[in-house]
């Protein structure tokens, strides 16, 4: 019996304006790709970022491309799928990501497993998920922290007065503090930031240098005295090794890389090269999330909040309580729509 594949558009507006060092988001656009044998259904997600070239209209378009290949999947292991898949969405990593989720959670639920036993039977030791406050003013980046008390906080910077900020948030919250600075900073900037970050209790910084500044960010892991993350240098398998020379660790990104089957080599890569292994969203829905925490008990940090920032989710499965994971249980991904 053949499968079918179905890709949906909604639109998702965000609690608060999030404010990166590059742009603010007030509506997140998202595909959620579903494909079922008519038992079973798995779901997919991947959303529209304008950094990596996202669109619904390129997103959709890649979806069609492939679907005869899905369709005809027939018993076809998740791996084997991806490589198929692969050549034909070179371009579209994204699009690749929702499928390759969708699938793998389709996949899981035909046998009667959770998604992450295919890979991992711990649950103990699964890190905690930050939360993420935006670039805003610093009374309402205050005010997101008292309104959502947290352990971990992933805070974007990328403005004049980045110590300040993070110096005013100390004030109110003994919180482990970790800082995006989205490719803004330069390495002077990085190096003293990071001396004071430091005095701020800061755990790491990620990716303060443009993505392709590889010369210099060599110079931030031999001085700095915080570690360095990578998230935009680090977006496909091939990037890790490159990555190990010049990071303390890599952030992953299903989307980047296209979905669970390449995060999971680079775990494995990452682990052998003695790198720190982080996961983050892309504010998604929990479709998204649910798919992404299924690799938590294989990573050191994970920022899974993506769901939260939004004002109502689409979708229901795994939850976040006090920075936990709680699973559903439900096999595949424990995700399904609630519209």
């Amino acid at each position: 019996m053949n499968l079918t594949v179905a890709s949906k558009h909604f639109q998702l507006p965000l609690k608060h304006p999030f404010t990166t060092s590059r742009y603010t988001v007030t509506v997140q656009n998202t595909i959620i790709v579903s494909i079922t044998n008519g038992d079973f259904t798995g779901y997919g997600e991947a959303t529209v970022n304008p950094y990596y070239n996202s669109t619904i209209e390129k997103l959709q378009a890649s979806i069609e491309s492939v679907r005869p290949i899905i369709e005809n999947a027939h018993d076809v292991q998740p791996e084997q799928l991806w490589q198929l898949l692969a050549p034909k969405l070179k371009d579209d990593y994204f699009a690749l990501c929702a499928i390759d989720c969708a699938y793998w959670d389709f996949y899981a639920k035909c046998k009667n497993k959770t998604l992450r036993s295919f890979w991992s039977n711990n649950d103990m030791f699964i890190p905690q998920s930050n939360y993420t406050i935006g670039i805003d003013a610093i009374e309402k980046m205050k005010q997101k922290i008292i309104e959502t008390p947290w352990p971990v906080y992933k805070i974007k910077l990328g403005t004049n007065h980045d110590v300040a900020i993070v110096s005013e948030l100390r004030k109110i919250t003994d919180a482990v503090f970790r800082i995006d600075a989205n490719c803004a900073w330069t390495v002077q900037e990085t190096l003293d930031n990071a001396v004071e970050l430091k005095e701020l209790e800061v755990e790491f910084i990620e990716q303060p240098l443009k993505a392709d500044a590889w010369k210099e960010m060599k110079i931030l892991k031999e001085k700095a005295v915080l570690p360095i993350i990578a998230d935009e240098s680090c977006q496909r398998f091939e990037d890790v090794e490159a990555c190990a020379e010049v990071f303390h660790g890599i952030n992953i990104k299903l989307m980047k890389c296209g979905g669970l089957t390449p995060a999971l080599k680079m775990i494995e890569k990452a682990r052998q090269l003695n790198l720190k292994v982080m996961a983050g969203c892309m504010t998604e829905s929990s479709i998204g999330i649910s798919n992404l925490v299924q690799i938590a008990p294989l990573l050191d940090y994970i920022d899974a909040d993506g769901a939260m920032l939004l004002e109502e989710d689409i979708a229901k499965g795994i939850t976040l309580r006090g920075g936990n994971i709680i699973y559903s249980t439900i096999n595949g991904s424990g995700a399904m729509l609630k519209i």
